[in-house]
């Protein structure tokens, strides 16, 4: 398969005096081979990498796998490869039900894990989810396993081999092949999915190389060399000892973002946006980050699930002093610049910290290593672990009080966390900070603590932060809508970093709609794409509103961009759900409601469609509608807390009480953690007349949410109502202490004084 891209480039003729731009051809994908001859070099390190085998055409050389009829078993499904008139098969459980004879593909994938592709119909690929440990037998390889060893996978679930969460168009190749299109056709269901190459060769990098080659034969027409990027940051670049720290720094300080953004395209838990990036580009312009959020990460910032490295990288403080990735990754074969610690002794003087008297333990074991204390390593994919790019300092201290991890128990897990801290207290002679300082404030805030939101203001103000953090606490920040949050959002629509002004983007709709008009104009001409698309799905429903406070063109332009970014990706029923969201707010409700159909029809267990269809309906005055699309999506989805409450609400409203109420428990039940279930469930107790269980209910949720306001609220009135004065003023001054700018808290601590005096 092969692509073209069109990159934007003019050369200008001069004819008569004038000058009259003329589009040059655009640069073509050439293909690795034609590197080989002048970067020599370069190109065998990367025949040896696991770029060069990210995908390739399967075959019985290419196949790491046992297919001479070897069989697994796991959660019920067997799985049995074999070969066949020289070609490679599976049989196991199809899309249909009956088993079925798979023939592969393709393999993806080669150390320490080996997947295998297989074509469905519509131009589908999809990854097995059995797939070969290439590791030595030694270190337990050699040998089929399964990836989700205690599911048992049924046709129609997202994670079976043939379902939407295992389709290798939309999931895997973007980033284990070059230049890929997906070219998804929504009308259809069907992928014509193609690339320049199959694997990550030279121009998944350095970019279509057609210019390049035709530079080598008139060096001088060009500075550029014909290159869509120049990954020359290192040129010039030294790193100086300093013999007072043990450290090195940088003569120079990094100027840009280009290497680490090459790098993040992949190396990153992202979305992508736009078609079409090649490298040079601008990150945001193609694709959405994840900033660090939960489950994604820990409230620390470490890696929890499956995160990349770009995410991690960001918050360290090497990248802070201006390490990028190539100072430590030879970018070619991907292998360390030297092994072991002599990487970190690149920059970090050996005699000082390659020593026991750092690390505290014998030289040579595994403890004394680098990566053991500061780059932690998480399992991913059954065995596959991967070290935490953050290089951030072992906090015990922390596990104790937040729960998160930490290196030390890591190695020592018949240990606890509190034998850990002390036992740095001991080495060190006072507990380690370290470069990353906001946990403390993050876990405060996610469990609804007062106060929290100017803490995070001062975060995600504080230039001295992380810029993933500090976009990390605007994402926090925002749902508060208090003082704090208004002027930290506001101060962020201004800011350099482009991953500021697009967090303070999707903060506008937590503004009130005045501020976040007056505000949005400039993040909707913003020059880059994700801010703008962000921007416009913030004020799509102000501006539909109050179409004046806007200039039209620039409202059209980003909200055509974030139509086209949402049909992109409209393989994927989130997308579909997003689009339908769009065209109601825009007010095109017949394109809205068959926009979350068609979600449905991606998957029918996907929550959000039931819940955004229901209430659409609701709005529109079908009631009938929505009860019946709620009872659909609990027929498909029998365990989901947001359907079950969304249908004991229209059940209220309906009058039927008892029903709607019965309805909110079981919601609470299913998530028992869920503040606001908890709330609104005993508020419908409370009408109902049964107040003690209504108290029984938000004491149980104060238990696992003790600040949050609502519940401090019903649970100061509810026992004031039963005229348990006593327990209500104790309620009201707790509420009062968590909110001292609480008016109505305030009033109610006045009230029950006067009326139960001590």
């Amino acid at each position: 398969m092969g692509l073209a891209v069109s990159v934007g480039h003019f050369v200008v003729h001069r004819m008569g005096g004038s000058a009259a731009p003329v589009a040059e051809p655009a640069p073509q994908y050439v293909g690795s081979t034609a590197c080989a001859g002048c970067h020599a070099d370069a190109y065998r390190h990367w025949q040896g990498s696991q770029h060069a085998h990210a995908m390739q055409v399967a075959t019985p050389q290419t196949a790491l796998g046992d297919f001479d009829g070897a069989t697994i078993r796991s959660g019920g499904d067997s799985w049995r490869f074999f070969r066949r008139d020289g070609r490679l098969f599976v049989r196991t459980e199809g899309p249909q039900d009956s088993d079925a004879d798979l023939e592969i593909a393709y393999t993806f994938g080669v150390d320490p894990l080996q997947q295998y592709l297989v074509p469905l119909p519509g131009g589908r690929l999809q990854a097995l989810t059995v797939a070969w440990d290439s590791r030595p037998r030694a270190r337990g390889g050699q040998r089929w396993f399964s990836l989700y060893p205690e599911e048992h996978l049924r046709p129609g679930d997202r994670l079976h081999w043939s379902g939407i969460d295992q389709n290798w168009n939309h999931m895997c190749a973007d980033c284990h092949s070059t230049a890929v299109r997906k070219n998804y056709d929504p009308a259809t269901n069907a992928y014509d999915t193609r690339w320049s190459a199959i694997d990550v060769g030279c121009e998944a990098c350095h970019g279509p190389g057609s210019r390049h080659l035709a530079w080598t034969a008139r060096p001088a027409s060009d500075p550029r060399k014909g290159l869509t990027v120049a990954l020359d940051e290192r040129r010039g670049v030294a790193w100086r000892p300093v013999a007072q720290t043990g450290n090195a720094t940088r003569n120079v300080p990094r100027a840009s973002e280009r290497e680490i953004e090459v790098c993040a395209q992949c190396h990153s838990r992202r979305a992508q946006i736009a078609s079409g990036y090649v490298p040079g580009a601008a990150f945001l312009d193609y694709y959405a980050p994840d900033v660090l959020t939960q489950p994604l990460y820990h409230v620390d910032g470490q890696q929890h699930e499956e995160v990349y490295t770009w995410g991690s990288f960001l918050q360290s403080r090497m990248y802070e002093q201006g390490v990028t990735c190539s100072d430590c990754h030879e970018p070619h074969s991907q292998k360390l610049r030297a092994e072991g610690n002599a990487v970190c002794g690149q920059c970090h003087a050996p005699q000082k910290y390659d020593a026991p008297t750092h690390h505290f333990h014998t030289a040579g074991s595994p403890g004394s290593q680098c990566v053991s204390c500061h780059m932690p390593a998480t399992t991913y994919m059954a065995i596959d672990p991967r070290h935490d790019h953050s290089l951030r300092v072992p906090r015990p201290d922390r596990t104790v009080s937040l729960g998160t991890p930490n290196a030390c128990n890591t190695c020592h897990t018949d240990r606890s966390a509190s034998w850990a801290d002390a036992t740095l207290k001991g080495w060190l002679g006072h507990r380690p900070r370290g470069f990353q300082q906001f946990a403390e404030s993050f876990a405060r805030a996610r469990k609804g603590a007062a106060l929290a939101s100017e803490e995070l203001a001062r975060i995600a103000e504080d230039p001295a932060q992380p810029t993933i953090v500090r976009a990390t606490a605007l994402d926090d920040l925002a749902p508060a809508r208090d003082g704090a949050a208004e002027r930290a959002v506001l101060a962020a629509i201004r800011d350099d970093h482009a991953l500021i002004r697009w967090r303070a983007a999707a903060a506008l709709e937590f503004l009130p709609p005045e501020r976040a008009l007056a505000a949005g104009g400039a993040l909707l001409a913003d020059p880059i794409r994700a801010v703008r698309i962000e921007a416009a799905r913030a004020l799509a429903p102000l501006a539909k509103a109050d179409p004046a406070r806007l200039p039209p063109q620039v409202v059209q332009r980003a909200t055509d961009e974030l139509r086209t970014s949402l049909r992109l990706n409209a393989d994927r029923p989130e997308a579909r759900v997003a689009l339908a969201t769009l065209e109601g707010d825009l007010g095109n409700h017949d394109a809205a409601l068959a926009g979350f159909e068609a979600a449905l029809r991606l998957d029918r267990e996907f929550v959000p469609a039931y819940a955004n269809l229901a209430e659409m309906q609701r709005l529109r005055g079908r009631d009938d509608l929505a009860q019946q699309t709620l009872r659909r999506g609990l027929t498909a989805v029998p365990d989901s807390a947001a359907l079950h409450h969304a249908l004991g609400l229209a059940l209220v409203r309906r009058g039927e009480r008892a029903d709607g109420v019965r309805e909110l428990g079981v919601a609470t039940r299913l998530a028992p953690d869920d503040a606001r279930y908890a709330y609104v469930y005993a508020v419908g107790l409370n009408t109902l007349g049964e107040a003690s269980q209504a108290i029984r209910e938000v004491d149980r949720a104060l238990a696992h949410a003790p600040s949050d306001r609502d519940l401090l609220r019903a649970a100061t009135l509810f026992r004031r109502d039963r005229r348990d004065l006593a327990g209500a003023r104790r309620l009201a001054q707790r509420w009062a202490t968590t909110y001292p700018h609480d008016a109505e808290a305030q009033a109610l601590v006045e009230e029950l004084a006067a009326r139960s005096p001590q």
